[in-house]
């Protein structure tokens, strides 16, 4: 009898905890490679603008409540002048308790780190921008498909990169006023996703998110520990300028999911021409994409 019992309380535990959606590895890849055949996406370019038009439609067929947030940046060292748009998806917008990830949409308007005569020519982004919004594309849908109970928030940075070196005023722009506008935003945590689609994937501990709140990183890597991935690396990795300080400044929590070391720590490819989609892999983005789903079913 009692045997009996226990089978009953376990079946009755695992009956009660949802299953957690899955990750279409290939779709999630699909959106890259769609974003990058957008061309570049830096403020003011064709390219920019015909992504911003697809991740709106896209996210209306998905999502509970789309929002635009325009906003306008004036570059006076370049006599320049934008309209950049966050773009900020809900699911379940009433409910009190929410968690959010993001990612930027936006790429370079510069290859610095490339040879010469590349380095004013901006850079295709396919992982240093559209991989991280892959994943969260792939998120909406999985979303749709597989409804949860707790408000879940995906959020869509414009202006991430545009900055030169030696200027961090000019980088961050979407988050920047996304935070300065979000008083009344009381999100759990949130988790930012950038440059995770490289085909190399290792997953450090980014260094302020382990700084300021190890008990989300640990949360995080304990989700990735139990699904077997061992790209998620059980070391403390650099301190990375990011959206997430931008939020972390203006209180709301916030980590970094990030390799930085693209391919490798030689960084041959960041922030140059070769930031393509080949260098990407639809099992990189799966492993991130199956993690943060995880954390939201766990909720």
């Amino acid at each position: 009898m009692r045997s009996l019992i226990a089978i009953a309380i376990i079946f009755i535990f695992f009956a009660q905890k949802p299953a957690a959606a899955q990750f279409d590895a290939n779709r999630s890849f699909s959106y890259l490679k769609q974003q990058v055949a957008f061309g570049t996406r830096e403020p003011g370019s064709k390219g920019h603008q015909l992504c911003l038009d697809f991740l709106d439609s896209e996210l209306r067929q998905l999502a509970d409540s789309v929002r635009l947030q325009p906003f306008e940046f004036q570059d006076l060292r370049n006599q320049k002048h934008f309209t950049l748009t966050n773009v900020i998806a809900s699911f379940n917008p009433l409910a009190k308790k929410r968690i959010f990830f993001a990612a930027h949409w936006d790429t370079r308007p510069r290859a610095d780190y490339d040879i010469k005569e590349n380095r004013n020519k901006p850079i295709p982004g396919a992982n240093d921008g559209a991989s991280g919004v892959a994943v969260l594309l792939e998120m909406a849908r999985q979303l749709k498909e597989t409804p949860v109970e707790i408000g879940v928030d995906l959020i869509f940075f414009d202006g991430e990169d545009y900055g030169e070196e030696g200027h961090l005023e000019d980088y961050f722009l979407g988050s920047r006023y996304f935070a300065k506008h979000a008083s009344d935003y009381h999100p759990e945590y949130g988790v930012l996703l950038d440059m995770i689609g490289d085909a190399n994937l290792n997953i450090p501990k980014e260094g302020y998110s382990h700084q300021y709140l190890p008990q989300i990183v640990e949360k995080v890597w304990r989700t990735a520990r139990d699904l077997g991935y061992t790209e998620f690396e059980d070391r403390t990795g650099l301190q990375i300028s990011d959206d997430h300080l931008v939020l972390l400044e203006h209180g709301i929590p916030c980590i970094d999911v990030i390799d930085f070391e693209y391919p490798d720590r030689s960084h041959r490819y960041w922030h140059t021409l070769k930031d393509t989609p080949d260098k990407c892999s639809p099992q990189s983005l799966e492993v991130v994409g199956r993690v943060m789903m995880e954390l939201i079913y766990s909720e």
